[in-house]
């Protein structure tokens, strides 16, 4: 499910989340590495395919990890 913003705010979840506004924000987080909380979100947007749900959940995500995130691995 992609959707796009007024605002400039891009959010893409197919499998890996992606969130990008310009320069300001850009989060990646791939699937195994979501909380359950948020992929469960994310489920629900998908099953209303509900854009509004979408972008609730990225700006969740993005006051739990901060505008700029790249999580893709285990270190």
């Amino acid at each position: 499910m992609r959707c796009e913003f007024s605002d400039g705010t891009r959010v893409k979840y197919a499998g890996p989340l992606q969130i990008t506004r310009g320069q300001d924000v850009n989060v990646f987080i791939k699937e195994e590495f979501l909380p359950d909380d948020i992929k469960s979100d994310l489920e629900m947007a998908l099953y209303k395919n509900s854009c509004g749900e979408l972008r609730n959940v990225a700006e969740k995500v993005t006051k739990i990890y901060g505008n700029k995130a790249c999580i893709h691995e285990l270190k």
